[in-house]
């Protein structure tokens, strides 16, 4: 099961190096911005991500605007992520 968290959480969570962020939107919106350290997660790496992440640090979930990451988080969860996050508001949220 996940959780919702504010943008502004994860930003503090950033600071203090104690949260994985994934963000699940297309190549090209992510390459035109995203969240610092935030890794592009899709079809073609998800596999690759759940083997070799650390299932024991929170992981939070970035989409457009916070709908797509819900089911992406549950997925993530049911992988043996220990605690995991959608992010309220995506992308568009995040503060600058």
């Amino acid at each position: 099961m996940f959780k919702e968290i504010a943008p502004q959480k994860v930003q503090e969570m950033q600071e203090e190096d104690s949260v994985n962020v994934v963000d699940i939107r297309d190549p090209g919106s992510y390459s035109a911005g995203h969240i610092p350290n935030a890794v592009s997660l899709n079809d073609g790496n998800v596999k690759e991500y759940i083997e070799s992440a650390d299932k024991e640090k929170p992981l939070v979930v970035c989409c457009y605007h916070g709908n797509s990451s819900r089911g992406a988080a549950e997925y993530l969860s049911q992988q043996g992520f220990k605690e995991v996050f959608s992010m309220t508001g995506g992308f568009d949220a995040w503060p600058d």
